[in-house]
Order: structure tokens, then C-alpha cells, then sequence
């Protein structure tokens, strides 16, 4: 499984504005994308601007798959005007996982 972690910083008058986005994202893509695992919207809990997307895929493929689509295009199209991000925390491969074995 490919896995990543990324926040972003987002405007304070904006926060309703980003959730409601990342979790409108997260349901078309579980609903719609094959390889799609989870997608979790995280609130950082000291700081309230800050926001996590948890997201696992079957393989990089998948999410290749996803970041090609139409899903992720709308996301960034909209919270790039009041969102700082994605930073990178973590992406890789589950040890183990049959499909890196």
C-alpha cells in the first residue's frame, strides 16, 4: 500500500471552507477511484489553522491515478486561494505489503 501524510496551513475565515472541500474530495474519490483506501481530514490539535490528509492507496499507481483526476483537480483548484500546502510529512510503501514484495 502507498501511504502519505501532507498538511496544509489554512486562512482562519477559511477553515469550514477547506474541510467541507477535503471531505467532498475524500467521498468522490472513495466512491470513484479504484485503489482508493482511505482519505482522512485531520485538525491538528494545538493548532487550529493546521490540517492533516491521511491517504492510503493500493500502489503508487492508484494514487498517480487519483492525482490525475478530476477529484484532486477541483481540491487544489479551490484551496489554493486560501490554503498553504501540500507539505510533504511522509510517503511510502507499507513494509510487508504484498504488492512491494
Amino acid at each position: 500500500m502507498y501511504q502519505f501524510l501532507v498538511s496544509f496551513t489554512v486562512q482562519p475565515d477559511h477553515r469550514d471552507d477547506f474541510v467541507r472541500a477535503a471531505k467532498k474530495t475524500a467521498r468522490d474519490s472513495m466512491a470513484n477511484e479504484p485503489g482508493s483506501e482511505r482519505f482522512e481530514v485531520i485538525a491538528d490539535e494545538k493548532n487550529p489553522d493546521l490540517f492533516y490528509l491521511n491517504e492510503v492507496y493500493a500502489d503508487a499507481d492508484a494514487f498517480n491515478t487519483h492525482a490525475s483526476g478530476p477529484y484532486f483537480g477541483a481540491f487544489f483548484a479551490e484551496a489554493s486561494n486560501y490554503a498553504e500546502g501540500p507539505n510533504w510529512l511522509m510517503r511510502g510503501n507499507l513494509i510487508g505489503d504484498k504488492a512491494n514484495a
